[in-house]
C-alpha cells in the first residue's frame, strides 16, 4: 500500500513545529539561574546572587555546545538562548548591583542615588543592544573574535565586583562610586567594537601536549583560593584585553597593508 505524499508532508510539518528538549534544558536552567539572582538580590542575599549569575554563565556556555555536538541547533533554540541571556546577563546584573549599592547611595545625597540608578539602566541598555547586534551579524563576523564584550563576561565582571565587596565587607561612599563605575565599564565595553577572542575555534575533540591537562586543576585551585578575587581578577583581565586585541590586530593590519604596496 503507497503511502500518501500529503500524510508524509503534514508528519514533517509537524517535526519541525517541535523543539530539541536536551540543549533548550540547559538554556531553561541558565533562565532560572538568572531569575533566582535577582530574587536573591532582592532578599539581600548578594553572594547567592553573584554566584547564580556564574551557574547561569557554565549553563549558557553548555547549551550551545550540546546543540552542536548532537545536531540540534534550531532558530527556536538561537532565540530563546538570546532571551535567556537578557535576562541572566543583562537584567540579573543590573538588579543585583542597584539592589547591591543604589539604596546605601541614596543615603550620600538624592543626585548619586539617581546616578546609581542610571548607571544600572545604562548597563541594561547596553546588554540588549549587544545581544541584538550580535544576532543581527551572526553570520557575517568572522567566529574567531567577538565585536564587543560578550554580555556573559560583563555580567561576570559585575557580579564578582559585588561578591567580592560583599565578601570582604567593602562600603562607603568611594566603594560604592568605584562599584558602578566598574558596571558603567562593562556597559560601555559590550557596545565597543573592541575585539574579544571567542574560543570558538578551540576543538575539543583535538589533540593537546599531556602537560597542557595541569593548566585546567590549577585554574580550579587557584579560584578556591579565594573565589570572588579570583573570579574579578580573570573577568577584569578578559575585559581589558579587548584594547589589546584590538591594537595588535590593527597594527598587524598596518603592516600587512604596508608589504603589499611595497610589494
Amino acid at each position: 500500500m503507497k503511502r500518501d505524499p500529503a500524510d508524509h508532508t503534514e508528519t514533517m510539518t509537524l517535526r519541525r513545529r517541535g523543539i530539541y528538549l536536551l540543549p533548550n534544558l540547559f538554556t531553561t536552567a541558565a533562565l532560572f539561574a538568572g531569575f533566582y539572582s535577582v530574587v536573591a538580590a532582592m532578599d539581600g542575599n548578594f553572594q547567592k546572587a553573584a554566584i547564580a549569575i556564574f551557574v547561569a554563565m557554565a549553563m549558557d556556555g553548555l547549551d550551545g555546545r550540546i546543540a552542536r555536538l548532537t545536531s540540534t541547533e534550531s532558530d527556536f533554540g538561537k532565540e530563546y538562548d538570546s532571551m535567556s541571556d537578557m535576562v541572566s546577563f543583562g537584567l540579573a546584573p543590573a538588579l543585583v548591583v542597584y539592589a547591591w549599592g543604589v539604596s546605601k547611595l541614596a543615603e550620600y545625597g538624592w543626585l548619586w542615588g539617581r546616578l546609581g540608578w542610571l548607571v544600572a539602566f545604562f548597563y541594561a541598555v547596553c546588554a540588549a543592544l549587544r545581544l541584538a547586534r550580535y544576532n543581527a551579524h551572526i553570520g557575517v563576523v568572522g567566529k574567531r573574535f567577538f565585536e564587543g564584550l560578550p554580555s556573559p563576561s560583563a555580567a561576570a565582571m559585575v557580579a564578582a565586583m559585588v561578591w567580592l565587596a560583599t565578601s570582604y565587607e567593602v562600603t562607603g561612599l568611594l566603594a560604592f562610586a568605584i562599584g558602578f563605575s566598574i558596571t558603567a565599564l562593562a556597559a560601555a565595553l559590550m557596545v565597543s567594537s573592541l575585539n574579544y577572542y571567542s574560543g570558538k575555534d578551540f576543538n575539543l575533540g583535538g589533540r593537546i601536549p599531556f602537560a597542557y591537562l595541569l593548566v585546567i586543576p590549577a585554574v580550579f585551585m587557584l579560584i578556591s583560593i579565594d573565589p570572588p578575587l579570583v573570579l574579578f581578577l580573570l573577568a577584569l583581565g578578559y575585559s581589558l584585553s579587548g584594547p589589546v586585541v584590538t591594537v595588535v590586530r590593527r597594527r598587524r593590519r598596518r603592516k600587512d597593508i604596508q608589504r603589499r604596496r611595497a610589494a
